[in-house]
């Protein structure tokens, strides 16, 4: 009945971009749930960092790496021999993408490509989930949600980057853990296209609430970069 009500407790779980926002948030959760954790990632982009703050160290086997060096990814892979994998690491900023068009594709598409064949060489991986983005649609602006079969696309780099990695993780899906062989490879691979979050610890470059928050508390006016945008909350249909 334990395994039935935390599905969690003592499953292996390899965690990459722990040190980020989102990762650092995923990894607190799990170790809630007693998961064993092993992170891999480059250390926090920040001095203020969400890691740092909530003492995720002392919480997972901590690696630090970049998912571009495949030997170094797969070794820690292997090594730790996961059930589940999570990949986070990613270059995750806009503006940051027009600057980097290289090192953004280098990470968001290759280095998805090195966690997918990473997974596909370790037998105890289970499920894995690649984390991508709401903005990896080709951008329509139209007034109502997009849907998972809508055409993917993306205007710059980072937006572009993450639909490959979509399109790249379908790909290794369809050929080496498709749905319906799954009780001969037993590995189930999903993608998560997130969007903007919102919570406490966010000290990473151009975000909103975060800007708000720090112009508050220096009294000074908050430059809205793009004031003529909007974000739709409807739930798709």
């Amino acid at each position: 009945m334990e395994d039935v009500v935390n599905p969690w407790r003592g499953r292996r779980v390899f965690l990459t971009g722990h040190t980020g926002f989102k990762g650092g948030w995923l990894s607190l959760w799990l170790a809630s749930m007693e998961a064993r954790i092993r992170g891999f990632a480059l250390d926090p982009l920040t001095e203020n960092n969400f890691f740092t703050a909530a003492s995720v160290a002392g919480l997972v086997e901590d690696i630090r790496g970049d998912v571009r060096n495949y030997a170094d990814l797969e070794a820690a892979i292997t090594e730790f021999a996961p059930e589940v994998v999570f990949h986070l690491a990613a270059q995750p900023l806009v503006r940051r993408s027009y600057v980097d068009p290289l090192g953004t594709y280098a990470t968001n598409v290759m280095g998805t490509a090195h966690v997918l064949e990473c997974i596909r060489k370790t037998p105890s991986v289970l499920a894995a989930v690649v984390v991508t983005t709401d903005k990896c649609y080709q951008n329509r602006n139209w007034v109502w949600p997009y849907r998972e079969s809508d055409p993917l696309g993306g205007f710059d780099p980072y937006a572009s980057s993450k639909a490959c990695a979509e399109i790249l993780t379908a790909a290794f899906r369809d050929s080496f853990f498709p749905v319906s062989r799954l009780q001969q490879h037993h590995v189930a691979v999903a993608t998560a296209r997130a969007g903007n979050v919102i919570g406490g610890g966010d000290w990473s470059q151009d975000r909103l609430v975060p800007d708000l928050i720090q112009g508050f508390r220096a009294r000074r006016p908050v430059l809205i970069r793009n004031p003529d945008s909007i974000r739709l909350c409807s739930p798709s249909p």
